[in-house]
């Protein structure tokens, strides 16, 4: 009896030591298809685009929204972002700044014409809606790889095209997202579909994108982004325009003071 309970233990153990090899490999793959996702979006040195606004209540009337972008890129750091809204007159001139980060928290602000004062977003306060969207200020930033951590989930097709599927978890404490399940296509490694999972662990939304093109014959990017939210079945879609690279922007225009001068 006891030579058999001293081969069960052994081939327990060695079932345990398996499981934490597959979950390493699955971790290691996960990582490495997010690598190269980023890849993509390498080397653009800064950006500015035309960006519109579709937002969608649960009763299906659309308001729509006209908006300015600009992103620069630091080196081994993350990006800087700029939007700037053009109208309706209720939120013409609203800015967001964007400092993303590798590995610290972000930097936010956000200037309000109307009170003609520029506010700090605080962490903790990043997951709230931006002016109404479903999008929320930390969905504004650029996705880091250095933000989560990573899994491979299995393949499987979307759309008739072979994805990767990769869970990525956010490091941020401060994250309104427990999880985010990523759809990556195996040819290009482009974005196809997230899902974000709120902080009880329930699917709170859903992303898409789509009509990808490439810039400066390396750079993808997408001119529609959607997200829809599953809670209180709202939907945001942004659609971009007028996108051009390498247009002489520096670090002078991503100041604070640059948010007052964006009206």
């Amino acid at each position: 009896m006891k030579n058999i309970s001293i081969k069960k233990l052994a081939f327990l153990a060695i079932i345990f030591l398996y499981s934490l090899l597959s979950l390493a490999d699955d971790a290691s793959k996960g990582l490495e298809i997010a690598i190269l996702a980023d890849k993509n979006t390498e080397g653009f040195i800064d950006s500015q685009s035309s960006m519109e606004m579709q937002l969608t209540n649960r009763k299906g009337n659309v308001v729509t929204r006209e908006m300015k972008s600009k992103r620069l890129e630091v080196a081994g750091d993350g990006d800087k972002s700029l939007i700037v809204f053009e109208s309706p007159r209720d939120v013409k001139g609203v800015a967001i700044l964007s400092f993303s980060h590798k590995n610290s928290s972000d930097d936010q602000w956000l200037y309000l014409p109307a009170l003609k004062r520029i506010k700090r977003i605080a962490s903790k306060n990043k997951s709230g809606p931006f002016l109404g969207s479903e999008y929320t200020f930390e969905d504004l930033s650029s996705q880091e790889v250095e933000k989560f951590s990573y899994r491979f989930l299995r393949d499987e097709d979307l759309n008739g095209q072979p994805n990767h599927i990769i869970e990525r978890i956010p490091l941020d404490p401060y994250s309104g997202y427990t999880k985010q399940i990523v759809w990556i296509d195996t040819q290009n490694y482009l974005i196809q579909k997230v899902e974000y999972y709120d902080r009880k662990s329930f699917h709170l939304k859903t992303g898409t994108f789509s009509g990808y093109k490439k810039y400066l014959d390396k750079i993808w990017q997408a001119s529609r982004m959607e997200i829809i939210n599953h809670q209180n079945k709202k939907k945001t879609v942004l659609i971009f325009k007028d996108i051009a690279f390498k247009t002489g922007l520096s670090d002078k225009d991503f100041s604070q003071n640059s948010l007052k001068r964006s009206r």
